[in-house]
């Protein structure tokens, strides 16, 4: 997948997140996500936040809040969990096509999309599955990085092996998995870590 083609997935990815949420309850809005401290519904604000913020934008508002990400964050999650969880649904449906996105790699914003939707998804017990290239792609680019999320850090001196796709990287202690959770242990996502096997899951979890 070149990085030409990311947005159709993105696009795609969101339009079938936004379907999955439909129905859901009171309770399970107020579900505790993947993301520590967040519920479901902070999380797809966290989502929609992104996309209805140009670079100019961005910037202004991170000066704002001292140039402290997480609580830049915060406030966007205030402002897009007013009124009803519906309400919040909604907005979201409204940035399904968007292509605005802040400063960064369209790579960015695909990995934003794919595990923010697991970080809603797997606590709802939400079964999904995304394009084997996306993956790959999305993976390859969390290999090399170590901007905000530090993955490149997370799992140096490792080797990474997908069991359900032709995907390895690194050197060292062999951790093995589905991509999916490959890619969520990648970005620190604990629960993931239970789905993979091998020497290297040890050292992976204490990171």
């Amino acid at each position: 997948m070149a990085a030409q083609n990311v947005w159709p997935t993105i696009h795609a990815e969101r339009k079938a997140l936004a379907a999955d949420l439909e129905n859901l309850t009171e309770a399970q809005w107020a579900t505790p996500s993947m993301c520590a401290g967040w519920s479901v519904r902070d999380v797809l604000a966290h989502m929609v936040a992104p996309a209805e913020t140009s670079q100019g934008q961005f910037f202004a508002k991170l000066i704002g809040s001292g140039f402290k990400f997480n609580a830049m964050a915060d406030k966007d999650i205030a402002k897009r969990t007013q009124g009803p969880p519906a309400k919040t649904l909604e907005r979201f449906n409204s940035i399904v096509n968007s292509t605005k996105h802040p400063p960064g790699p369209a790579q960015t914003w695909l990995g934003e999309t794919i595990v923010h939707s697991e970080d809603i998804r797997r606590p709802l017990g939400i079964k999904h599955t995304f394009p084997d290239e996306a993956l790959k792609q999305l993976a390859d680019f969390y290999k090399g990085s170590n901007l905000i999320i530090g993955a490149k850090k997370r799992i140096g001196g490792l080797r990474l092996k997908a069991t359900d796709a032709d995907w390895s990287t690194g050197d060292g202690p062999e951790v093995s998995g589905p991509m999916l959770s490959l890619i969520l242990a990648m970005v620190g996502r604990k629960p993931a870590y239970d789905d993979l096997s091998g020497d290297g899951v040890s050292t992976l979890r204490s990171r």
